[in-house]
C-alpha cells in the first residue's frame, strides 16, 4: 500500500473475522503489512505455547516480519479465559497506540470478539461443586446429553455453542443452575454497548461447501505436518494439559487415537467433523455482530483480489 492510502487509514483499528479456515489470517497479515500495524490475535487456542499445528499458528516466518500479540502467551497446562484474553489485549492496543502504529485483529473466537469490542459483560458467578457435578454427567452421560438439556433451558447458547465444546456447555447450564436466567440473556448486555475503540470490522463469509473444503484440506495438511508428533510430545510433558487444551479440536481426537479409543483415520474424520461443526457455531455468533463490512469470497479467489477488497472498505470507512 503506497504512503497516502497508508495514511488514509493511519489510527484505524481493523478486526478481521471470519470462521475457521476462511483466509483471515493470511488477510490480516498482508494487511498489517501494508500498513504498518501490529497485529493481535483473538484465538483461545494460540494463546498456548508449543500448541501450534493444531492451532494453525502464523509460521515463524510471518511472526518475525510483523509483531503478533496474544499468541504463546500461556504454557498448555495453564487455563486461560476471556478476561484474562481481555486484559492481555487492553495492554497491547495501548502499547500499539503508543508506538504510533495501527491494530491488526484477527480472530474467531467469538467471545474473545465480543470482549475486544464492548469489553466484559457482568458475570453470573461461579459454583465449584456444581461445575464438577456436571463435568462428570459429560464424562458418565455424554456431552451430547448436557448439550440437549441445554437447549431446553436456553435455546440461543445452545445454537451458538459447539456441541464439542465441554467447557461453554457446562459453563451456560452452571449459570442457568446458579441465577435461573440462561446465559444468553447476560450476554444481551454487549448488545447494548457501543465499540470501546473506531473498530473497523471486516468479515470474510464463504459459501459452507467451499468452507468445508478448506477446513478438509487444513486438516490433511496439519496431520502430514506432524500433529500426531506434535500432540505426543505435549503429553510426555511433565505437567498435564488443563482441561481447555485437551478439549481444543484436533488434539482431543488425536488423544483419543493416543489412547486407543480410535484408528488415525477414526480421529482425522473426527477431527473434520468437529471443525465443520465449530464453524457453523461461529456463523451463528456472528450473526448477531453489528457494523460487520462482509466480503463475500468466491470459491479459489485469490487472495491478492480479496486483499483489493479488504484494502476498498478500509478506504470507504
Amino acid at each position: 500500500m503506497i504512503n497516502d492510502e497508508r495514511q488514509a487509514v493511519n489510527g484505524k483499528m481493523v478486526l478481521i473475522l471470519g470462521v475457521t479456515a476462511s483466509g483471515k489470517g493470511r488477510l490480516g497479515f498482508e494487511l498489517a503489512r501494508s500498513l504498518g500495524a501490529e497485529i493481535i490475535s483473538v484465538d483461545s487456542m494460540k494463546v498456548y505455547r508449543r500448541m501450534d499445528i493444531g492451532t494453525a499458528k502464523p509460521p515463524r516466518e510471518a511472526r518475525d516480519r510483523v509483531k503478533y500479540h496474544l499468541v504463546d502467551m500461556v504454557e498448555p497446562s495453564d487455563s486461560f479465559s476471556v478476561a484474562a484474553f481481555f486484559e492481555a489485549a487492553s495492554d497491547a492496543i495501548e502499547q500499539i497506540k503508543s508506538s504510533k502504529k495501527n491494530v491488526v485483529a484477527i480472530g474467531g473466537t467469538a467471545l474473545y470478539i465480543k470482549a475486544l469490542l464492548y469489553g466484559l459483560f457482568e458475570g453470573a458467578g461461579s459454583d465449584e461443586q456444581l461445575r464438577d457435578e456436571l463435568r462428570a454427567r459429560a464424562e458418565t452421560e455424554g456431552l451430547t446429553a448436557l448439550h440437549r438439556e441445554l437447549t431446553t433451558v436456553d435455546a440461543i447458547a445452545a445454537e451458538r455453542i459447539d456441541p464439542n465444546d465441554a467447557r461453554r456447555i457446562v459453563r451456560a447450564l452452571e449459570v442457568y443452575r446458579i441465577t435461573g436466567k440462561p446465559i444468553s440473556s447476560f450476554q444481551k448486555q454487549w448488545e447494548k454497548r457501543q465499540m470501546k475503540h473506531d473498530w473497523t470490522i471486516i468479515g470474510l463469509r464463504r459459501e459452507k461447501a467451499d468452507a468445508s473444503s478448506l477446513i478438509n484440506r487444513r486438516v490433511k495438511k496439519m496431520i502430514n505436518a506432524g500433529l500426531v508428533d506434535e500432540v505426543e510430545s505435549l503429553l510426555d510433558e511433565d505437567r498435564p494439559l488443563s482441561r481447555q487444551a485437551r478439549c481444543a479440536i484436533g488434539y482431543a481426537e488425536i488423544i483419543d487415537h493416543l489412547n486407543g479409543k480410535t484408528s488415525l483415520e477414526e480421529a482425522i474424520e473426527l477431527i473434520k467433523v468437529h471443525t465443520r461443526q465449530l464453524a457453523k457455531s461461529q456463523r451463528t455468533w456472528f450473526k448477531t455482530f453489528r457494523d460487520v463490512n462482509w466480503i463475500d469470497i468466491e470459491p479459489n479467489e485469490p487472495a491478492e483480489r480479496i486483499f483489493d477488497r479488504a484494502v476498498e472498505v478500509l478506504r470507504v470507512e
